[in-house]
């Protein structure tokens, strides 16, 4: 009873349960700092692999963060929010997911240490706002060119490759990211843009890394509809078609009564001529190709055979798109409308067995502006690593093409950034000060996780790395390999701006988001003031 008599009033449903101030702030940056160290260990070249198991028994061998945190399976919402910094990082930058869900987490652990020095959250949340549009702004005096200069996202390729299962052969798989990348972009009134989805990936277990290849047409996962057309074609001549090549079926009901078999005869006389008449229509315009979205008829098939025309039936809408800006041909949908002006040209069209499968190789286009890559690997876990690495350094040259400039890694940009941001935090009064150094502190937190995974002393090479800044040496960061530190750009580790600034800004929004939160209401049987303390709170 309270002190006027009233009974209690409950506004909640039963069984929700509540927490509030401190202990509600303290639980959040729990959870998220449980899921930034369960990915901690994968950053970098030494970074480890984790084997995500799903509850069906399939494994996916991996270090790729985004990856990993999707596979798991998490509940706590404040640990869901750091997934979509790791989610958001993947659709516009392709790399440095793990960095951003990583930098996320120190944010919030140095933000813990300010609120038990009764620093208000909206203090640090202020704090963090100027220290991140501060560090952004100081971003673009750390660029370097990329603008004619294909070694240098060559050296970006490889730098994302370094430490994935790809790494023993990143000069090779480097080579093909950025010879696909300059194949598909193009320069549109000065902005320049690469539309990763023409560059199409076809990925086959069997052989070795080595035996992939960038092929510069079209790849298709399609064999000839008939065995009697010839297997390769040279100097082809390529009709797109997406209507079906096979006797039109009324839109309404009808019945065709026969009384004769006369009739029968010339009934069946007209089908066969009507398709007889489609592959003349075909071969007229000059085609010695056919490839159609729909259905070939078995009889089509055999006069396309006679005809020596190569034919493939049911390709994806996709494909026939990549297909006619590979080649320069028109899809056409209506056959009396198709003319030689209409076929796509390629030096060869040749199919090919790879693996168990047959597929058809469309090869030597003339200013081909959408190409195939061809991915193979011993076992179906090595192609698939294979495919997220190729998938992150083919994004990561794309954005570098794209904006024309790229830092230096090995937190080398980060480590200046923090220096710099200490002495910026010196002109501002007030608390946020303390805000902006922790800030500052916490950027440092990607050179230490770099040392740490290499077996390194990260107090010791964190210190090093200090000097070698405080002395001018701007471009210098982690040595994973033999110790200290080392000039990144000398040493060619490169990355793209972006990656670095939509890091900084996820990891600065997210954790802004998370400490303005002091009340969790959970309609929920569990607790949010439960555990949350680590990685077994998570399954996986």
């Amino acid at each position: 009873m309270y002190g006027n008599g009233q009974a209690p009033i409950f506004i909640l449903k039963e069984g929700t349960q509540r927490t509030r101030g401190r202990s509600a702030q303290s639980n959040n940056i729990a959870a998220a700092k449980a899921v930034a160290d369960s990915v901690r260990s994968t950053l970098g070249p030494k970074g480890m692999d984790k084997m995500l198991v799903d509850s069906m028994g399939d494994v996916v061998i991996t270090n790729d963060g985004a990856t990993i945190l999707k596979e798991m399976d998490i509940e706590h919402p404040a640990a869901k929010m750091i997934i979509e910094v790791a989610k958001t990082q993947e659709q516009h930058c392709y790399d440095g997911t793990t960095s951003a869900v990583v930098l996320s987490g120190e944010l919030l652990k140095r933000s813990e240490d300010l609120i038990e020095q009764n620093v208000h959250p909206t203090v640090i949340c202020e704090g963090f706002r100027l220290a991140a549009e501060k560090a952004i702004s100081l971003l673009e005096r750390h660029g370097i060119s990329t603008e004619g200069n294909d070694e240098v996202l060559l050296e970006v390729a490889k730098t994302s490759l370094t430490g994935k299962s790809a790494g023993a052969v990143k000069a090779f798989m480097a080579d093909i990211c950025v010879r696909a990348v300059n194949a598909v972009g193009v320069i549109d009134e000065g902005e320049r843009i690469v539309d990763l989805s023409d560059i199409k990936v076809e990925k086959r277990q069997g052989g070795s890394i080595k035996d992939s290849s960038l092929i510069d047409g079209i790849l298709l996962d399609k064999e000839r509809v008939h065995a009697g057309m010839p297997r390769s074609i040279n100097d082809a001549k390529i009709a797109l078609v997406n209507s079906a090549i096979e006797v039109k079926k009324t839109e309404v009901d009808a019945k065709i009564q026969i009384t004769d078999p006369n009739q029968l005869a010339s009934f069946l006389a007209e089908e066969e001529n009507y398709i007889r008449g489609l592959v003349e229509k075909i071969t007229a315009s000059g085609a010695n190709v056919l490839v159609c979205q729909k259905g070939i008829d078995e009889l089509a098939q055999h006069y396309l055979s006679k005809a020596g025309v190569f034919a493939i039936r049911r390709a994806k809408k996709s494909d026939m798109e990549a297909l006619s800006k590979a080649t320069g041909g028109r899809i056409v949908t209506n056959m009396d409308d198709l003319t030689g002006e209409d076929l796509g040209q390629a030096a060869r069209v040749e199919e090919r067995k790879i693996g168990e499968s047959d597929m058809t190789f469309i090869t030597g286009c003339p200013e081909a502006k959408s190409v195939s890559v061809l991915l193979r690997g011993g076992t179906e876990h090595v192609v698939d690593e294979i495919r997220r690495a190729f998938d992150d350094a083919v994004g990561v040259v794309s954005v570098a093409w794209e904006d024309g400039a790229v830092l230096t890694g090995g937190g080398s940009v980060l480590a200046a950034l923090s220096r710099d941001l200490r002495t910026y935090a010196e002109t501002i009064g007030g608390r946020e000060q303390m805000a902006i150094e922790a800030f500052a502190s916490a950027l440092e937190i990607i050179p230490r996780t770099l040392a740490e995974n290499a077996g390194l002393d990260p107090v010791t090479t964190i210190i090093a790395l200090r000097k070698a800044h405080a002395d001018g040496d701007s471009h210098a960061g982690i040595n994973v390999y033999e110790g200290g530190v080392v000039d990144m750009q000398a040493a060619n580790v490169l990355e793209p701006v972006r990656v670095v600034e939509q890091a900084i800004q996820s990891a600065t929004e997210t954790a802004i988001m998370i400490l303005r939160i002091d009340d969790v209401i959970s309609s929920k049987g569990v607790s949010m003031a439960d555990g949350f303390g680590g990685e077994d709170d998570f399954h996986m």
